[in-house]
């Protein structure tokens, strides 16, 4: 085709960014992980009094 020894592979610098971009996803997934609330603490009720007009 164009004879610049284009084989579809991707360059050095394409490969570093996806480096990059999937160790970043890595540190927010473990961040997110890290921060859940499990779900039991979520669901709880709590006693919502305001609405009563307590003083």
């Amino acid at each position: 085709m164009s004879g610049n020894g284009d084989t579809g592979t991707p360059n050095t610098g394409e490969q570093i960014d996806a480096a990059e971009r999937d160790e970043a996803k890595r540190r927010l997934l473990a961040q997110a992980e890290a921060e859940r609330i499990p779900v039991q603490e979520t669901t709880r009720a709590v006693p919502d009094r305001r609405w009563r007009g307590e003083s």
